[in-house]
């Protein structure tokens, strides 16, 4: 099963995942320092939250789909690159808690994408040189092919 990620920084983690779990009637499947995310079976959704500036405003921090197997991620890349669009892989990189292989491309608002799967648990919210996930609140962006750039990144 395949689904849709919505990755957001929120000012106060504590008081997101109380309000997430409510809203979508149930608690995170993983929690951890700045991190939590909520894998909803329907609809499809994995909602990860992590943890920004205090008295700051939510903000959407990436987009992303999960797929099933590294084999989708290498088909997602193909199809993407085929199509004219940017596209940067990372495989078997710390992100989020997590060992994911992925390929990043940018929409046309410069809003970062990834297609990524989950290979393994991870201990820690590491930051990959180069790379648009896990980055600090204060980053700006992504240019065209996912470098950093203007706006706020993370997993």
């Amino acid at each position: 099963m395949s689904r849709v990620q919505l990755a957001l920084r929120v000012p106060d983690l504590d008081a997101s995942v109380e309000f997430y779990a409510k809203l979508l009637g149930e608690g995170p499947a993983k929690r951890r320092p700045g991190y939590a995310n909520f894998a909803i079976p329907e609809p499809p959704l994995k909602l990860v939250l992590i943890e920004g500036e205090p008295g700051q405003r939510t903000a959407l921090d990436h987009l992303g789909i999960e797929v099933e197997s590294s084999e989708q991620v290498a088909a997602a890349t193909t199809r993407l690159a085929d199509q004219g669009l940017a596209t940067t892989t990372e495989e078997n990189t710390a992100c989020c808690y997590a060992v994911q292989d992925k390929v990043w491309v940018s929409g046309p608002g410069n809003e970062p994408w990834e297609v990524y799967v989950v290979k393994a648990d991870a201990d820690t919210l590491t930051k990959q040189a180069q790379s648009p996930c896990c980055a600090p609140s204060t980053a700006a962006g992504h240019d065209a092919a996912g470098g950093s750039a203007t706006a706020s990144t993370g997993c």
